[in-house]
């Protein structure tokens, strides 16, 4: 027991640039002492003691704002950070290494006793503050879900899920390689705009109309030269993809 908190302050100083000393993560985190209470109520539930583990879930939400249902299955170095109004479902699944912020829903979809309503999560998965992650689901190894976004189908390993309702932002191969070596941690799952697909599809078709303007700008010009007569419409506010582009970045 000792041996696994003692793994659980170390992961969080690591991982938390605000964690001073052991001292102040045991006392003053209020992810670690949900997880503490979730292991005695977790094996409460396991024991059929289905009350008791109820009842210690329900102090934990009391003393911490964390509510994780008894019958969900936590792994190891697990980091709940603030972790205010996160809600974990009895069917939840989450891998070693997650790390889960305030105000996070793992959320059921389905009505059925005894079917897996609520998502697992891999290995190393970070889900950022606010996010939704509703049904049975598997989130991959690594994988990204970005603030407010409301996931309700499978993300692959080492994606990125961003947006209402999620889309998927896949990475290539190699960068999945590069940072798994590296044990990178991103806080907050944050991840560059330009790898959103929406940004992408829209810079893309500023900048086709830009290049469609121009092009026709110089086909009036040409048959002007040539002495073809081109009648001119109001002039209207001068196309800026510039500063398109910046609205949408």
């Amino acid at each position: 027991m000792f041996s696994r908190l003692r793994e659980d302050i170390a992961s969080i100083i690591e991982r938390d640039p605000a964690a001073r000393t052991a001292w102040e993560v045991l006392t003053c985190y209020p992810g670690l002492h949900a997880l503490i209470m979730h292991r005695r109520a977790n094996w409460c539930w396991r024991h059929g003691l289905k009350w008791l583990g109820r009842f210690i879930s329900h102090l934990a939400r009391i003393f911490t704002g964390i509510e994780i249902h008894p019958g969900a299955t936590i792994g190891r170095r697990v980091f709940i950070d603030h972790g205010f109004g996160v809600v974990i479902g009895e069917t939840a699944d989450i891998g070693d290494d997650c790390t889960i912020y305030q105000g996070v829903t793992l959320g059921g979809t389905s009505l059925s006793k005894g079917a897996k309503r609520h998502p697992t999560l891999e290995r190393g998965v970070i889900v950022s503050a606010g996010a939704k992650v509703l049904g049975g689901f598997t989130v991959g190894e690594g994988a990204k879900i970005g603030s407010n976004a409301v996931v309700v189908k499978e993300v692959p390993a080492g994606a990125t899920a961003v947006g209402i309702p999620a889309r998927i932002i896949q990475k290539d191969t190699q960068t999945i390689r590069e940072e798994t070596a590296a044990r990178m941690f991103a806080a907050y799952g944050l991840t560059s705009a330009a790898d959103d697909p929406l940004s992408k599809a829209l810079h893309g078709l500023i900048d086709n109309a830009a290049t469609q303007e121009l092009q026709v700008l110089k086909i009036v010009e040409a048959l002007m030269r040539s002495g073809i007569p081109c009648e001119l419409l109001p002039e209207l506010e001068k196309f800026d993809p510039e500063r398109l582009n910046k609205l949408v970045e």
